[in-house]
Order: structure tokens, then sequence, then C-alpha cells
């Protein structure tokens, strides 16, 4: 197998031969958070936003933008995931909201971006339903937690790699 790069001989972009590695289980966890106005974490607490459940909004559309990453980041190898799961904690005294992605395969390449993708739609989609009563909400830390499978194997973010 070449080196893994996504550019060819001529120096032009192209999408990188995973062929030749071996399927294995892999998966990846990220995270991000959302920080809000108290009054709109109220909302989102108490289930009242005008526009409905917007943790549960905010679920479906992080596993939906998972299984499309390869149509939104280009050289991205379209994968069969196994398996997403999506888990919002809030933060009453922080005001915030924070998702975490938890993405699963048997492939030939690692399933970061499927994580991440789905952590950044999801604090997105909560944005998206709450920016008519708030535009200042910053979306912050988002971030691969860990990663394990393939030849590189298990990696897990610590204070040296934040």
């Amino acid at each position: 197998m070449g080196e893994l790069t996504h550019f060819d001989a001529k120096g032009e972009a192209h999408m990188v031969d995973v062929g030749a590695k071996a399927d294995t289980h892999r998966i990846a966890v990220a995270e991000g958070t959302i920080r809000m106005a108290p009054e709109t974490f109220r909302l989102v607490r108490s289930g009242t936003a005008k526009k409905g459940d917007v943790i549960g909004i905010a679920r479906i559309a992080a596993i939906m933008a998972s299984k499309r990453t390869s149509d939104l980041i280009p050289l991205c190898h379209p994968i069969a995931l196994t398996r997403v799961t999506v888990d919002f904690d809030l933060d009453d005294a922080a005001s915030t909201v924070t998702c975490r992605a938890r993405g699963e395969c048997r492939g030939q390449t690692g399933v970061e971006m499927e994580a991440l993708t789905a952590v950044q739609v999801g604090l997105l989609t909560i944005y998206d339903m709450l920016k008519a009563v708030d535009r200042g909400m910053t979306m912050t830390n988002i971030g691969l937690l860990e990663k394990a499978g393939g030849k590189s194997g298990h990696w897990l973010r610590d204070e040296t790699n934040s």
C-alpha cells in the first residue's frame, strides 16, 4: 500500500486508496458544547421552545448528518456505519448543552469525521431552533475524544493533546 495522502504524483487532489487496509471494528467519539443565555437554556430544559423538542430534533439531525458525511466533506470515504449514538448533557449552572456522538463501523477507514460531523450538526440544529430568541449562542470545544480500530490503534484525548 502506498503513502496515505490526498495528493497524487502530480500534486492533484484525489481520494486516498484504502483498498489494501484490513476491515476492523472502528469507533470514534466526538464532543462539542453550545453556550446560550440562561433564558434560552430554560426553554431547552423545559421543552417549551416554539419550534418544539430542541434536543430530540438535534439528535435526529446529528444521526442523519453522520450518515451523510461523505456528501459534505470532500474526499471523505463513504462508510457503512453500524451504530451512531448521540447524547446531550445540559448544564444548568453554565447554560450549556454538550453534544457527544459515537460512531461505529466495521471497515477499512475510521469514523472520526462522522462523529465530528454529528456533533457539529447537532449543535447547529440547536442554534437554528433557538436563533430567534438568542443569536449570541456560541459553539466551542468541538473535538475528537477517542478513536479505536485500524492500524493506528487506540487514541484517547488527554490534557497533553487538547
